[in-house]
């Protein structure tokens, strides 16, 4: 599959996953020559800066600036391939304030998430703010946020769901 055909493909199958104002989601190519995790915090900073805009957050993240790559990057974690299309999906499906509130069917979204993992490949690196050793979250806004972001090297794939109580 040509690099174009992927990105059309990440784009539309990540779009699936998109809920207005509650999960911001953003697919790309890098046009740097050797992307790594900063290239990757770069457009997660772009995301968030998306998500503050957006007029259901405005309000609330009057103040808000995202964090430097450098602040981003050290707030990621890696999260192993066979756990990305999971936690894709839960991110997309689950309301992280209400989670008996469902944003899409999990059918529509483990599908999606599926398709997005499989695109990235089986080599595809993949970073959340979940640290699963402490079961905590390294929060990206001043909201209760979540974040999924991966990576082949040349593409990206990024999920962020906010949520307020």
């Amino acid at each position: 599959m040509t690099p174009d055909r992927i990105l059309t493909e990440l784009r539309e199958s990540v779009a699936e996953l998109a809920t207005p104002s509650r999960v911001f989601v953003a697919a790309g190519r890098f046009t740097e020559s050797d992307p790594d995790l900063p290239e990757l915090a770069a457009r997660i900073r772009e995301l968030l800066a998306v998500a503050a805009a957006d007029e259901a957050w405005r309000r609330f993240l009057t103040a808000y600036v995202p964090p430097s790559v450098r602040e981003i990057c050290a707030d990621l974690e890696p999260l192993e391939p066979y756990e990305a299309a999971p936690f894709l999906a839960g991110l997309a499906t689950v309301d992280l304030y209400w989670p008996t509130h469902r944003h899409l069917p999990a059918e529509v979204a483990g599908r999606a998430a599926g398709r997005v993992v499989e695109l990235l490949g089986p080599d595809g690196s993949w970073w959340t703010n979940h640290d699963a050793a402490c079961a905590a979250v390294n929060g990206l806004t001043p909201l209760m946020d979540s974040l999924l972001a991966g990576t082949d090297g040349e593409h990206f794939v990024l999920a962020l769901q906010v949520a307020d109580d």
